[in-house]
């Protein structure tokens, strides 16, 4: 019989006259003895129920996570999306995760105090889905990215909204199957018997692209799909182009209607788009408006935000009078997660129609000046259609006139809620239900 080799040692209990012993029973000079709680041992465990406890004790005292990162927070995923009902846990639980917020500006103040650099925050990986064009960068810059950012960092303190480059450069849907699917909504409204408005939103990376990086990634692709898109838009769909009415607004007040920190336009902005709809509901009726300068306002950036910063936007707002004497411009509360109806008398300069108007995060910047100018007026966050879009369609289908505004990125992108199927599909029968 062989003996038992040090170097190839059986453990305790298999060897013949050797008891069943654990590992931390055996003498210190046996090789398999470890001991039961070592030092990393107890650290590891402290960490461990740091590391699970602390946020579930945050969640039970009320701790939520806020919404920075210029979209809603995942929801959490439903048994009816089959194997997605566990690959959503992942997102779900990293967006309610308490003081990620905070977290994410520990990492840029450390990355940018200790490391004199920008943090280069992980990146959600995306299967592709149609045409893919490959990135390029225009010029060298000194330290070129290797990925899509969340963030562009400009000159001047400027910053940008990476999903303008990322949307651009790896849609999610073909430009010829965006501009196909806005038209079956609009087909979808107007044979309803009622008028369709298509507005676009332009992207602070088009109307402002001076400040942007020297050869940023994913550059070139972006570019070439931004003006295939604007090519185009305007010939496919009938989209209202205002970009023509905000370089104007941006020349009258000597300076662009978007802001350093944040993605959106600003009140100068929301001025243009909502004289736009009503023109476009009613001709010439805009001719008797006048907007004064209202109160200074501060919000937060919400590219700042992304980056873990506090920083506020200092922005002019206006008081909008329809007639060209009573102001009738005024704050709406709410996310507008629900329909909104507003409504007023009818006067000089007020569009007498019933409007149903989807829109997105500009609308924040607008609403205060559509309900001046429009005297019944419901107003949607069309990021809250998919769930019940037949909710929606009975919404619109009490109205004469539906706008859809849509910011350029999500076209682009091929990410609007309002591009999917069954949306445009529940809408038109809601719609069809009542013709006018």
């Amino acid at each position: 019989m062989t003996a038992n080799r040090l170097d190839s040692p059986t453990p305790p209990g298999s060897g013949p006259g050797l008891p069943p012993l654990p590992e931390s029973w055996l003498p210190k000079e046996h090789p398999l003895h470890r001991p039961r709680h070592g030092a990393r041992q107890t650290s590891s465990r402290v960490a461990a129920v740091i590391f699970f406890c602390v946020p579930m004790f945050l969640l039970v005292v009320g701790v939520r996570a806020p919404e920075f990162e210029n979209r809603k927070l995942a929801d959490f995923p439903s048994i009816t999306d089959g194997f997605g009902l566990f690959t959503g846990l992942d997102r779900w639980a990293t967006d309610h995760l308490p003081l990620r917020d905070k977290a994410v500006a520990a990492e840029d103040a450390i990355s940018r105090g200790v490391f004199g650099e920008p943090p280069q925050f992980k990146k959600e990986q995306k299967t592709e889905v149609g045409p893919v064009i490959a990135p390029e960068q225009d010029s060298p810059a000194p330290t070129p990215p290797s990925e899509y950012q969340d963030v562009i960092e400009g000159s001047d303190g400027w910053l940008y909204f990476g999903f303008d480059v990322k949307g651009a450069c790896e849609p999610q849907l073909p430009l010829n199957d965006v501009f196909q699917r806005v038209n079956q909504l609009r087909q979808a409204v107007e044979s309803s018997g009622r008028k369709f408005v298509f507005v676009v939103a332009p992207n602070k990376t088009t109307m402002v692209p001076e400040h942007l990086p020297p050869g940023y990634f994913g550059a070139a692709c972006a570019t070439k799909a931004r003006d295939e898109f604007w090519k185009r838009v305007v010939a496919e769909t009938g989209a209202v182009d205002l970009r023509p009415g905000l370089q104007l607004a941006a020349d009258r007040i000597k300076g662009p209607v978007y802001s350093k920190l944040d993605t959106h336009w600003t009140f100068d902005g929301g001025l243009v788009y909502s004289r736009a709809v009503a023109e476009q509901v009613k001709p010439g009726v805009s001719v008797t408006w006048r907007s004064t300068q209202g109160k200074v306002v501060q919000v937060p950036g919400d590219l700042s935000s992304l980056l873990g910063q506090r920083k506020n936007v200092v922005l002019q707002s206006y008081r909008l009078a329809p007639d060209g004497v009573d102001v009738r411009s005024r704050e709406v509360e709410g996310s507008f997660a629900e329909p909104r109806r507003v409504t007023q008398d009818p006067s000089k300069g007020v569009v007498d129609a019933k409007v149903g108007l989807l829109g997105d995060s500009f609308t924040f910047y607008v609403h205060q000046y559509v309900v001046a100018g429009f005297s019944d007026i419901t107003l949607q966050n069309s990021d809250f259609v998919p769930p019940d879009p037949h909710r929606t369609g009975a919404m619109l289908a009490d109205q004469d006139v539906v706008v859809v505004e849509a910011a350029e990125r999500s076209l682009v992108g091929g990410v609007n809620p309002l591009l999917q199927s069954d949306v445009i599909a529940a809408i038109g029968e809601e719609l069809a239900k009542k013709p006018r």
